[in-house]
């Protein structure tokens, strides 16, 4: 049980900082679209990958730094992208309402979910190469480490997914749309600058 709450704490202090994903998930969770699959998609894809640190593949990876550094420049120019999205959304002045919006299709949704997730090199950093060497050093109750870790990534994405909708009065205001966009918008721009001058090696 210490083994499982540890990769529960670690997993989560990891997860909990604001980045691409988060901000993605939380919008998705405020106009209520396709929230049950975004949930899903996040958790899953962590879990997996957790897995796959916890079972050795991020010696792999560190002997690759090549693709680290590909990974790299095509999340910066992802998430730069979307960037530009959010604040030109700012610009606008209408309301979105769950009940009035015109939901985006679950493909292009679950599109955006997976480019955020795999197109993000801390991703791999913190799930492949953090947790799964953390993991390790509890030889064969490493596994019980990486399902504590994938427990926290559940909890998190269903609370802010599906928590969100505890705002919804918050969503009759343009004014608060604004704010949202622009803070998503900043939020990318500052990971893209942040992987721009990281060495990932």
């Amino acid at each position: 049980m210490d083994v499982l709450g540890t990769g529960f704490l670690t997993g989560l202090s990891l997860i909990m900082a604001i980045g691409a994903q988060n901000a993605y998930v939380l919008r998705q969770g405020l106009a209520r679209n396709h929230v049950l699959m975004v949930v899903l998609i996040c958790s899953i894809s962590d879990a997996a990958l957790i897995a796959v640190g916890i079972g050795g593949f991020g010696a792999v990876i560190r002997s690759l730094p090549v693709l680290l550094v590909i990974i790299k420049w095509v999340g910066v120019a992802y998430l730069a992208w979307f960037a530009f999205k959010s604040f030109r959304q700012a610009t606008k002045s209408e309301v979105l309402l769950p009940s009035q919006e015109a939901p985006k299709s679950a493909a292009a949704v679950a599109g955006a979910v997976v480019g955020f997730t795999f197109l993000n090199p801390h991703v791999y950093l913190d799930t492949v190469l953090f947790l799964g060497s953390i993991g390790a050093q509890f030889g064969e109750a490493r596994w019980l480490f990486g399902i504590g870790a994938a427990v926290a990534s559940v909890v998190w994405f269903s609370t802010i997914g599906f928590g969100a909708r505890a705002a919804s009065k918050l969503m009759s205001k343009p004014v608060f749309w604004r704010v949202l966009d622009v803070f998503i918008g900043v939020v990318m721009l500052a990971i893209a600058v942040s992987l721009a001058f990281t060495d990932l090696s």
